[in-house]
């Protein structure tokens, strides 16, 4: 075969597969028929750019009217300061460039375009304590033929509050959003709130806070730097601390330790006992303190109310051991052999018939005198004298002679009998007189000692009766001090916090 045949038969065989690609082509190049959706689509973006503002007059701003829909409160963190939430941000505007007429696209007057191709305003939370690089969810924005634009992404929000732990744990708190555009001033982009700014109907409670409410607030703010107007829509949102939580677990147990403060004024005033329980109780008082701080956000600037009432209790419950040490003290001065002096009896005798007690030993009536105790010692001295002048068979004379009692009873006639029986016994008796003698001083001995013994315990009645009635003084005004502060500090005090006015009013520019 030569080389004309050859090209020939190559020309032939280019030529049917030019024929069979023609063939494929035009089956391929066979388009389906588009949807409106898709017609519509394409025909929106159209020269259509996402980087500028939809308005064809650059003079005109965007008007965007944003509103939230809350949905759960997640965390209010008061060490921190932070509080975090779960909304759907809606937002609405006009893109100009966006408008169709339905009749051409079968009565297609609502379009879902993704939220990419859109040109969109750039809101953010200004107190936000979150990093801004995560964006909203990338939702569909729902478009109408007349270009109003509605895009609600679900956003979760971590923004700073100033927490005021004053009323803590009958606390309210107001937070804030501050929404508002990053780049564009008034001028540009216009900011209001929806005609329903705040949707709750999807709410979740939160099981430590109650949601009292949520109001939404157009501010424009004109800065010196600028003449341009910065328009911003803040949603103020008051909560209050449930205090179901707090009061099981703090604010009883606080009030069953200071009933155990109380419960150490009915322990004897020389048990030891009293000063380790009022010691145990400052300890699990410090306890509850510690667990307080731990949730209390690290500042000088609020005090917390249940700080205040712990501090306060745990200082009646310092005084108390205190007052156990004066009380023990006061018990044990009786063994001082000091007597109760005579204006604190009158003062206790007083106070005892306010708190309805009997006393006994601390009267002033029965308090007994030292020429009283000489009288007594004097009469027993006698009896004894008497007695022993019965067995020994005398008058009584020889006792008071040899006791230098010279002017007995008997008078001189008894001196005279007594002289002339010493004359007439004086060799017989010496020896019998002698021992006579000796039992008789050792039964003052005795005597004295008995009365001595006797005076000793009555003192230290005395001043058990003191320390007990002291006691139950200190009980009575230490009841008084718990429930004042108790009542005053847990019910009354709250009652009396600032509830209304919370949210503050429009910021218009001057």
């Amino acid at each position: 075969m030569d080389c004309k045949t050859a090209m020939k038969y190559l020309l032939v065989l280019w030529t049917s597969f030019w024929a069979m690609d023609i063939g494929l082509g035009n089956k391929q190049n066979k388009t389906k028929p588009a949807t409106d959706e898709q017609r519509l689509y394409r025909y929106l973006m159209m020269n259509y750019d996402s980087n500028t503002r939809p308005v064809y007059n650059a003079a005109h701003p965007v008007n965007v009217s944003i509103g939230i829909t809350l949905t759960q409160i997640f965390d209010v963190d008061e060490r921190n300061q932070v509080i975090s939430t779960n909304i759907w941000f809606d937002q609405e505007w006009v893109d100009e460039k966006l408008k169709w007429d339905p009749s051409e696209y079968n009565g297609l007057g609502v379009f879902r375009m993704p939220c990419t191709s859109l040109w969109r305003p750039d809101i953010v939370l200004y107190n936000s304590a979150d990093d801004y690089n995560t964006g909203y969810m990338q939702a569909l924005a729902m478009v109408q033929s007349t270009g109003q634009v509605f895009w609600p992404p679900i956003v979760k929000l971590r923004s700073t509050c100033n927490i005021d732990i004053t009323y803590f744990p009958f606390d309210d708190q107001v937070c804030k959003l501050k929404m508002g555009s990053w780049a564009y001033d008034g001028f540009q982009v216009d900011l209001y709130a929806r005609d329903n700014p705040v949707d709750l109907s999807t709410f979740v409670s939160n099981g430590e806070w109650e949601l009292i409410k949520v109001k939404a607030v157009r501010n424009v703010i004109v800065y010196p730097c600028c003449p341009e107007p910065f328009p911003d829509v803040t949603f103020y949102i008051h909560i209050r601390r449930r205090t179901l939580y707090y009061t099981y677990n703090v604010i009883i147990p606080c009030v069953m330790l200071s009933t155990l403060t109380l419960s150490g004024f009915w322990m004897r005033p020389d048990s030891g006992e009293k000063v380790t329980l009022g010691l145990t109780v400052l300890l699990a008082f410090s306890v509850f303190m510690l667990l307080v701080a731990e949730n209390m956000p690290a500042t000088s600037s609020f005090v917390p109310l249940i700080g205040i009432y712990l501090t306060t209790i745990m200082s009646m419950t310092s005084l108390s051991v205190i007052l156990a040490v004066l009380t023990s003290n006061i018990n044990h001065r009786g063994q001082k052999e000091v007597g109760v002096p005579r204006w604190l009896a009158m003062i206790l005798s007083v106070l005892s018939k306010v708190m309805c007690m009997d006393i006994v030993f601390i009267k002033p009536a029965n308090r007994r005198t030292r020429s009283e105790w000489r009288g007594g010692m004097n009469n027993a001295h006698r009896t004894y004298h008497y007695i022993s002048t019965a067995v020994s068979g005398d008058s009584g004379c020889l006792t008071d002679y040899e006791n230098g009692d010279t002017n007995a009873q008997v008078g001189n006639s008894c001196t005279t009998t007594h002289a002339h029986r010493i004359n007439r016994q004086q060799t017989n008796q010496r020896e019998e007189n002698k021992d006579l003698v000796l039992i008789l001083q050792k039964l003052d001995e005795l005597i004295a000692k008995e009365e001595e013994r006797e005076k000793g315990d009555l003192l230290i009645k005395q001043w058990v009766e003191v320390a007990e009635i002291v006691d139950r003084f200190f009980f009575w005004l230490f009841v008084v001090g718990t429930m004042f502060v108790s009542l005053f500090l847990l019910v009354i005090y709250p009652l009396f916090k600032e509830t209304d006015d919370v949210i503050p009013a429009a910021i218009m520019p001057s």
